[in-house]
């Protein structure tokens, strides 16, 4: 469902990743000056994990601080890993990617992460935080098939879902070696 042609605008752009557009992941990666902007992306959708995960041992703004370097940290460990399983263990015949392209393109795949400021709300908390985790490996996928250049959407489903389980295991580790104590 490709619906670009051109140079989008930023807003274009996280319209067309949160809805998963493989045209849109590829404009990304072919475009340096995105670099930018997929960084704010990934800021901005960690501070939301922040300010929707604040509830947990009740608000404030260490936790909300502390919940968004984690989230931040567990993007930048998923990215790495990805991006090593990607180009080093599972490369596909085809692929020629370099840290740049990746990186565009999974900072946009971190979209849905935006969302995760809803989780501000008690009673919603934890569903948010699970939609969006599966939105964001949804969207991860697609950015990984994109820019590693891979025909097979299995492969790049391999690479994330591999990615994702040492990246959560990471934030896990983090977060009780680090983490407030939950009263």
């Amino acid at each position: 469902m490709a619906t670009v042609s051109g140079n989008n605008s930023f807003l274009q752009r996280l319209i067309g990743a949160a809805a998963l557009d493989a045209a849109i992941y590829e404009e990304v990666e072919a475009d340096p000056a995105a670099t930018a902007q997929a960084f704010a992306v990934v800021v901005l959708s960690s501070v939301a994990a922040g300010i929707g995960a604040s509830d947990f041992g009740g608000p404030s703004v260490a936790r909300i601080v502390f919940f968004s370097i984690v989230s931040l940290l567990a993007w930048a460990a998923w990215a790495v890993v990805t991006f090593e399983i990607g180009t080093r263990l599972m490369p596909g015949d085809e692929t020629r990617a370099d840290v740049g392209q990746l990186l565009r393109t999974l900072g946009f795949s971190a979209t849905p992460g935006l969302l995760r400021v809803l989780g501000v709300m008690p009673a919603v908390t934890v569903p948010v935080f699970a939609v969006t985790a599966v939105w964001m490996l949804a969207a991860m996928v697609v950015a990984v098939r994109q820019a590693l250049d891979y025909r097979s959407t299995g492969r790049a489903i391999g690479v994330c879902v591999l990615g994702w389980v040492l990246a959560v295991a990471i934030a896990i580790v983090l977060g009780v070696v680090f983490g407030p104590s939950v009263s």
